[in-house]
């Protein structure tokens, strides 16, 4: 029994998440409510978010952890979903601050610890790999 409390004791920590099951919980439905109906329901984006559509812009591209959502910074994660983007309407005026982070907590918590972990490096140091931050539409 004391080699498994060591050896637990040895493991790499949980990477931790900057936000909490209730948040989660209401971001979720503010997710289904608002989100779900351009990047469905599991925030599975469309099928074809790689490929522009006629006017030049990126088709809603998944953020449960498969596509770039992680390359962006927990500020720009909010000016984005405040904002808008690219061909995104702009939720400022219906969703409030707390609701913002709720939602990035609810497709946030979609991700494996691996990609959360990575995310956290880009956060840290206020890294964009796409978006408006480099000046690129996706």
């Amino acid at each position: 029994m004391l080699a498994a409390l060591l050896l637990g004791a040895c493991s790499d920590p949980e990477p931790l998440r900057w936000y909490t099951d209730e948040q989660v919980q209401i971001g979720e439905g503010v997710f289904q409510a608002e989100c779900a109906v351009c990047h469905g329901a599991q925030a599975q984006g469309s099928d074809d978010w790689r490929q522009r559509d006629e006017a030049g812009h990126m088709p809603p591209p998944p953020l449960d952890g498969t596509a770039h959502a992680w390359h962006h910074p927990l500020h720009e994660l909010r000016m984005v979903i405040h904002d808008g983007w690219n061909n995104m309407p702009a939720f400022g005026e219906r969703l409030d601050e707390a609701e913002i982070d709720a939602v990035i907590a609810w497709f946030q918590s979609q991700w494996s610890d691996a990609i959360h972990e990575a995310w956290l490096e880009y956060d840290e140091h206020g890294q964009a790999g796409h978006g408006p931050a480099d000046g690129s539409d996706d």
